[in-house]
C-alpha cells in the first residue's frame, strides 16, 4: 500500500491556471474525498495522480516515488470512471480479467482474482453476460471489480455514482465504503455531492476555483468550517447567514431584524474586534420552532414563512428576516402555515462568526 502526496502542485492550460499551489497528504489506507463544485479542479487533481494529465509544477508522490513523469501503467493505480468505461463486446469476465491478461498474469492467478472480486461484489452470476445486459448498478460493480483485480496501491474514483438513481447511490456508497475498509487500499474519491463526501470519507478536502479551502474529518468540516465557502458547501440544508456589525465591546452583533448577544466561543472569537462587520452563521437545526430546553441560551427571531417542506421526520421552514431568507428545522406537528409569522429559537452557543471582509471563520481558540 502507499500514500499519495501533492507537493505545491500547479496545473495550467495555457494561460489558465486551474489548480494553484495544491499541497495535500493522503495517508496510507485512507479514504480521502475531493469535493467541490463543477470546475473546482477536483477531477483534474485525480487525473494527475493517474497520469492522465501532466503536472505544470510541483511533485506528486505515490509511496516513496515521484510519479510526475511515469506513464499511467507504471503508477500502480486503478481508476473507476463515471461512465463505467466497460468494453461492450466483452463479457463481464473478460472485462474483469482484460488488464491482467495484458500483463501476462498466470491464468490460475487471473481466475483466483476474478473469482474473489466477483464474490466480494456479488456479480458471480453475471460473469458470462455482456455489459448491455446489466443494470447501471451492476455495471458499476463490474467497473469496481476491474479495479479490484489489479490489486493496486491506490484506488481512484471519479464521480462513479453520478449516473445512478438516488436509492442505488445510497446502496453503492455503503458498498464502496465497506469494500475500502475490507481491502484497506488507499482511496481517492472525487464527487460534487457533499452528502457522498460526508458519509464516505475518512477525511475530506474541499476545493473551490483551484484552491484548497480546508481538509478535515466530516465532523470537523461541519462543526468548524474554515470559511464561508466551506460553511455554505457542507451541510444540507446549508448554513444560514446573517450580516451584521459587532458593537464596540464585541459583546453583541446586530443587523437587519436581529440583535444577538454573543456567548461562549463566539464571544471569545470576537474579542478585540469591536465595530467590525461580521457574518453570523447558524445551522438550520440550531434554529428551531419547539420550546424544549436547548441546554443553553437562546434568542428569538420572528420570520415570515415563505415555504414549508415536509420530510416526514422533520419540517424545513424557509422564512424571511428582513431581506434574508433563513431555513429552520422544526418538528412535524410544529409546521406553520405559509405567510404566517413565527417565532423561532436561535441557539446562541451554536453560532459561527465569520469576518465579512476575509470570509474566514473566527475560531476563539476552538
Amino acid at each position: 500500500m502507499a500514500g499519495v502526496v501533492f507537493d505545491k502542485i500547479r496545473k495550467c492550460y495555457g494561460d489558465v491556471e486551474v489548480i494553484r499551489d495544491l499541497s495535500l497528504e493522503i495517508r496510507d489506507e485512507e479514504f480521502m474525498v475531493l469535493v467541490g463544485p463543477s470546475g473546482c479542479g477536483k477531477s483534474t487533481a485525480l487525473r494527475m495522480i493517474a497520469g492522465l494529465e501532466e503536472v505544470t509544477a510541483g511533485e506528486i508522490r505515490i509511496g516513496d516515488r515521484v510519479v510526475n513523469d511515469l506513464p499511467p501503467k507504471d503508477r500502480d493505480i486503478a481508476m473507476v470512471f463515471q461512465s463505467y468505461a466497460l468494453y461492450p463486446h466483452m463479457s463481464v469476465r473478460e472485462n474483469l480479467d482484460f488488464g491482467l491478461r495484458i500483463k501476462k498474469v498466470p491464468r490460475a492467478e487471473i481466475d483466483r482474482r476474478v473469482g474473489d472480486a466477483a464474490r466480494i461484489l456479488g456479480i458471480g452470476s453475471y460473469l458470462d453476460r455482456k455489459p448491455r445486459q446489466l443494470s447501471g448498478g451492476q455495471r458499476q460493480r463490474v467497473a469496481v471489480g476491474r479495479a479490484i483485480v489489479r490489486q493496486p496501491a491506490v484506488f481512484l474514483f471519479d464521480e462513479p455514482l453520478s449516473n445512478l438513481d438516488a436509492k442505488l447511490r445510497v446502496q453503492m456508497r455503503a458498498e464502496i465504503t465497506s469494500l475500502q475498509r475490507r481491502l484497506r487500499t488507499t482511496t481517492v474519491y472525487v464527487t460534487h455531492d457533499q452528502v457522498e463526501a460526508m458519509t464516505m470519507g475518512h477525511r475530506i478536502a474541499v476545493l473551490d476555483a483551484g484552491d484548497l479551502q480546508q481538509v478535515g474529518t466530516p465532523l470537523e468540516l461541519y462543526e468548524k468550517p474554515a470559511n464561508l465557502f466551506v460553511a455554505r458547501f457542507i451541510g444540507t440544508p446549508p448554513m444560514n447567514f446573517l450580516r451584521g456589525r459587532l458593537d464596540a465591546g464585541g459583546a453583541r452583533v446586530a443587523g437587519d431584524g436581529f440583535d444577538l448577544e454573543l456567548v461562549g466561543k463566539a464571544r471569545a472569537a470576537a474579542a478585540g474586534m469591536g465595530g467590525r462587520d461580521m457574518v453570523v452563521g447558524v445551522r438550520p437545526e440550531n434554529l428551531r420552532g419547539d420550546r424544549r430546553e436547548s441546554g443553553g441560551p437562546t434568542a428569538t427571531l420572528r420570520l415570515k414563512v415563505a415555504l414549508v417542506e415536509t420530510l416526514g421526520h422533520e419540517v424545513q421552514v424557509h422564512g424571511r428576516l428582513g431581506d434574508t431568507t433563513l431555513v429552520a428545522k422544526v418538528e412535524p406537528h410544529d409546521a406553520p402555515a405559509i405567510d404566517a409569522e413565527v417565532d423561532l429559537l436561535l441557539e446562541l452557543d451554536r453560532l459561527h462568526l465569520f469576518d465579512a471582509v476575509t470570509e474566514r471563520r473566527l475560531t476563539g481558540g476552538d
